[in-house]
Parts: C-alpha cells; structure tokens; sequence
C-alpha cells in the first residue's frame, strides 16, 4: 500500500521532526506499507537537500516531496493560493502513484485531504487532530466572524464526519469528540510522543555547557518556543521577572526560532538583565543538551477553554530530561497530571498569588534529590511512541488495511 502524509510545515522546522518523525518511524515498520511519500510546505526545495538527509529516517520506504509555498506580498493571498494548490498538488500525487490512504496531520492539513477525498474518496487519517480553528480564535490571532475561522471550523466539522481515522492528541479531547456524537471506534488518543532515551539528562553536558556560561552555581529556567499566538508574550517577561525577584541566582534560557533582536526588544520592556539570560536558536537534537543544564522548565500557554485539548511538545521533552514543569491551568491532560502525579506546578495569571505559589512548588521539587530520576517516568507513561504504533495497528485493523 503507498500513502501519501501530508505535513503543512517545513522540513526542518521543529514541530516536523518532533512530531512527524515519530509517526514516520511508526510507519515503516507495517509491512503492508510499501511506500510513503511525506511532502512538507517549503519557500525553497533548493535549500532543503542537507535538511531532507538530516531530518529524514533512513529507510527506502520513505520518500520527501516538497510543495513549494507562493510568495504573493499578501500574506493571505499567499495562504490561499497555498491551500488551493496543495489540494491540486495532493490530488495529482493521490492518482498518479496509486495512493490508497491520505495521512494528514493536524487539522489544517487535514482539511486539505478532506476536499481529496470527496473527489477520489481515498481514505483520510488525520493525526494530532485538535480544535484549531478554536486555538487561533482564543488566543486573538484570528477573528470568530472571520473567513479563516469559519472555514477551519467547517472543515474541521467535516473532518469529524467523514476521516477514516482520528487521533487527537488528549483524552479530554476524545471525550469532546463523543460528547459531539463521533463514534468512539473512530478515534484513538495518541499524545505527541518524545524519545525518552534522546532526552535523557546528561551529566556531562549540564557541567560542559554550565561552565561555559559561567553558570555553574546558578538555577536556571529554560524555555523551548515561541512567543505570541497561543503562547504568552508580555506575560511571559513578567513571569521571568518574578523567577528574578523569588530565586536566588536564578539565570534564564530562551531557545527560539524568533529573532534574537524580537525578543530581546520585549525583555527589555521588563528592565530585565541580559546578562543572565541567554538566547540561542538550536536545532532540534542539540535541545536535549539545554535541557540538560537547566533546573526547570516554562510552558508559559495562552489559557482558554480549547487549551485542554493540547499535548505540548515541549511539556513530555521536559519531563524526559527530568525538569519539573510551570505550566498554565488548564493546558491538555498535562495540567491535571501535574496537580495529580507531580512533575511541576501550574499557574493561573488570573488568580492572584497563583505564579508565587507555583514556584514555591517548583522549589520544592529541586529540593528533592530524586526528582531528576522520577520526573521522566512521566514521559513514559504518557508520551511512549508505542501509543502511536497502537493507533495505527487499530484503525489499519479497523479498516482492513492490514
């Protein structure tokens, strides 16, 4: 069998590697599973050959194919002529290589293999299906009367209908998904995986990099992403600046694919020492490392009613190294698991005292010698790949596909 698995970001960008591959990895090992055919969106092909051999699994089943992105000087008409020739492009790779199975992932791609499917009715999973539509709305990025909310939300609905296949990413989300009337052997919960051994904590590395820095006595926080959209902002710079205030020594760690100048521009706006905060853009094997060196982590969200349907990457890469986590209430099955089973504290900018309260968590699990060994057994738990194996094994079994 050829599938066709369709990813709408770039090759090298870091939710691909970390999310796709591990989907990918899944894949290859079916044996009725011929051939796979991952096509990611891309400015330039051209740039992408050392990428493709770095982020690629070495295995002849798969095969990379860009489609490359408009660049239109409306950003808007840019998405829409993207989306208009991904359908064309996807429905033309489906007839001419005999695909039998279309893979989106996420909700954005999916909609795009949802309009293939009414004209070649070739069957469509869709992986790390969430609310997207919902997302972009509460977090102000888009307008609820907007075009781009309607349509996403329209086509997520028809998702719901007419996939062969759904995996969201939470269990709060599948209960959403039944609540709304999907029939339950339609959906199979399969969180954003992480390679606990590639995350490990690393002694040597915390000491290397530490010394480098001249860090070696500090408490260092880290945060792995981005700023703006669903995640906080300004909101993030006041949260640093009270870590300042509450702990001693503390220094601050930002990897982000922004503009160093971006970011340094809001910090600023806070009065906060540049000194004791290093920014850096790394790719996605050199995080572990960061990780390594820090004493805890920020998964500083944008809160709101669709948050809960979320699996943060960087949440379950943070627990393999062992750190506990500061996360917004609220955020996927994570929040609660936390409050439950430890591996850090969330907070509520809306309550006031919560932050203060949540470090005081925080700094009670550093104070724990065991932490950095019992921590990652939550990555286990919740974000094994094995859940991704079970989601295809079942809905290949289900659909006869095997």
């Amino acid at each position: 069998m050829n599938i066709a698995f369709f990813c709408r970001w770039k090759l090298e960008d870091g939710l691909t590697v970390s999310t796709v591959i591990p989907h990918l990895l899944a894949l290859v090992e079916f044996q009725h599973i011929s051939k796979i055919i991952l096509i990611t969106l891309e400015d330039n092909a051209k740039d992408c050959g050392d990428a493709a051999a770095n982020c690629l699994i070495n295995d002849p089943k798969i095969h990379w194919l860009p489609f490359l992105t408009s660049k239109y000087k409306s950003r808007i008409l840019s998405q829409v002529v993207d989306h208009q020739n991904g359908y064309k492009q996807l429905k033309q790779l489906v007839n001419e290589n005999d695909i039998r199975l279309v893979i989106a992932h996420g909700s954005p791609a999916g909609s795009i293999a949802y309009q293939v499917w009414r004209q070649t009715e070739t069957p469509f999973f869709v992986s790390l299906f969430e609310p997207h539509a919902d997302y972009m709305y509460e977090s102000g990025v888009w307008n609820k009367y907007g075009l781009k909310y309607r349509f996403q939300k329209k086509w997520e609905h028809e998702q719901q209908k007419h996939a062969a296949g759904l995996m969201p990413v939470s269990e709060c989300f599948k209960t959403k998904l039944l609540e709304q009337g999907m029939a339950t052997e339609k959906v199979f919960v399969a969180p954003c995986s992480v390679n606990a051994a590639a995350f490990e904590f690393n002694e040597k590395q915390r000491e290397s990099i530490r010394r480098q820095l001249q860090w070696e006595k500090a408490v260092i926080g880290i945060y792995v992403g981005k700023f703006g959209g669903l995640y906080y902002n300004e909101e993030a710079s006041q949260i640093y600046q009270l870590c300042f205030k509450l702990i001693s020594g503390f220094r601050l760690v930002i990897l982000s694919p922004q503009p160093e100048e971006e970011i340094t521009t809001q910090l600023k706006q806070y009065n906060l020492d540049l000194g004791r905060i290093y920014i850096a853009s790394v790719p996605h094997n050199e995080v572990p490392a960061y990780l390594s060196l820090a004493d805890f982590a920020f998964a500083t969200y944008k809160p709101g009613p669709s948050k809960k349907y979320l699996s943060p990457v960087k949440v379950g890469e943070y627990w393999a190294n062992g750190l506990p986590v500061l996360l917004t209430e609220g955020v996927g099955d994570d929040s609660d698991i936390i409050n439950s089973e430890g591996g850090g504290a969330t907070f509520n900018l809306q309550q006031e005292g919560s932050l203060e309260q949540a470090m005081d968590k925080i700094k009670q699990i550093l104070n724990d010698p065991n932490h950095r060994k019992e921590i990652p057994k939550l990555a286990q738990k919740y974000r094994s790949p094995d859940r991704i194996r079970e989601a295809y094994e079942y809905f290949f079994n289900r659909n006869g596909q095997v």
